[in-house]
């Protein structure tokens, strides 16, 4: 075993190593992520928050609504996305107004996503899919849930291929932090996307990524 591998095995929470998952839902405070993004440092708005149309590239990872090859099917007010995503994995947006905004309220900047009713209306923030993109595949990350009111929630995660590796469901919701690892440590995870059906909705916050710097 390499160094690098000694150290992510012995970093790795317990819970990775007994959820039987393929992903497993951990703590994230016992996960090392260098790579953080926050949406602090992006054009925002309070209310709605500014509208954003297209995909949207940070450092790092893209966000959108889906995967080409995905559709979204409606379940009331919430997206839920359906389909088998193609080959590479690559983002899309929603459809004018029902992708996503990214919203300052209590000092704080985060990323919604906009359901069917479609922006502005209250009925569509925070129930709309939010997909994300890793410029390089993963093993490990982490984010901060915002806005949930004891709904459910469920990350879906892909390769880069566009295969399914498996789903987490967070339930109930809240305002509290989320870990995600592979089972056993591959590096594959190339995208997930967060659906919900909380009645008030969620955003998204502070997402956290990457890996230990090797020091062999």
């Amino acid at each position: 075993m390499t160094r690098l591998g000694a150290i992510f095995l012995a970093l790795m929470p317990h819970a990775a190593l007994a959820c039987g998952a393929p992903v497993c839902l951990v703590d994230p405070d016992g996960l090392v992520l260098p790579q953080i993004i926050t949406f602090d440092d992006i054009q925002a708005g309070g209310g709605p928050g500014f509208r954003v149309d297209d995909i949207l590239p940070l450092p790092g990872a893209t966000f959108g609504e889906r995967f080409a090859g995905q559709i979204v099917e409606d379940v009331g007010t919430h997206d839920q996305i359906a389909g088998t995503a193609f080959a590479p994995l690559t983002m899309m947006p929603g459809d004018a107004g029902q992708n996503l905004s990214v919203v300052r309220f209590g000092g704080t900047t985060v990323l919604n996503g906009y359901g069917a009713a479609g922006y502005p209306k209250r009925e569509a923030q925070g129930e709309g899919a939010i997909a994300v993109l890793f410029d390089e595949d993963q093993s490990a990350f982490a984010f901060d849930l915002r806005g949930g009111e004891a709904g459910v929630a469920l990350v879906t995660f892909h390769r880069r291929d566009g295969t399914l590796i498996g789903t987490v469901p967070i339930d109930p919701t809240g305002e509290f932090s989320v870990g995600f690892i592979r089972n056993r440590g591959p590096d594959d995870i190339a995208g997930f996307i967060v659906t919900n059906t909380d009645p008030q909705g969620l955003a998204i916050d502070t997402l956290r990524f990457g890996k230990p710097p090797n020091l062999s």
